[in-house]
Order: structure tokens, then C-alpha cells, then sequence
């Protein structure tokens, strides 16, 4: 019986030297988050940061920049019209 006892204590304490059972994979892993600025038009404009293409201008503007420096009425048809009309030569 005296050797029964540490032979169990022995037996004990190594088995809870084991390794544990492997975890298994996570499959609902979270998705990455959208790059900010990743969502760039056709012509390349950041719609996130405000910019829309303006055809007549040939490049990516903010509405109301393109409204104050043009002097038009800062609203959506106002600059979708100025920005219909014909491309003008580029700017120097």
C-alpha cells in the first residue's frame, strides 16, 4: 500500500504534464476591414473622400470645391450640369 500511494502520485502529476488536444481550426474568421480610400471609381475618384469625376473638367472633383471655385450654386444639379457640358483644354 505504501507503494501504491506515490505510484499514483507519480502517475498524477505526469499526466498532467500531457500536451492538450490540439484546437481545431477557427472557419468564422472575421473578414478583413475595407481599406479607407478603397473604394476608387472607374476614373479613379474616392468616393469615401467626396470626390466625383467631372467630365468637362476631365478629373476628380469635390462637389462643393468645384461649386465655389466655379461660382455655382452648390447643389447637385448645378454641378452635375457644368459637369455634362464639353471638356474645356487643360488647365495651365
Amino acid at each position: 500500500m505504501k507503494i501504491v500511494i506515490p505510484m499514483v502520485l507519480l502517475v498524477v502529476a505526469l499526466a498532467g504534464c500531457a500536451h492538450p488536444a490540439p484546437t481545431p481550426a477557427r472557419t468564422d474568421t472575421p473578414r478583413a476591414a475595407p481599406v479607407v480610400g478603397g473604394d476608387r471609381d472607374a476614373h479613379g475618384c474616392i468616393g469615401s473622400a467626396g470626390y466625383q469625376w467631372c467630365q468637362r473638367s476631365q478629373r476628380c472633383e469635390r462637389p462643393w470645391e468645384l461649386a465655389q471655385a466655379q461660382g455655382l450654386a452648390n447643389s447637385a444639379e448645378a454641378i452635375d450640369a457644368w459637369c455634362a457640358a464639353p471638356a474645356t483644354p487643360a488647365r495651365k
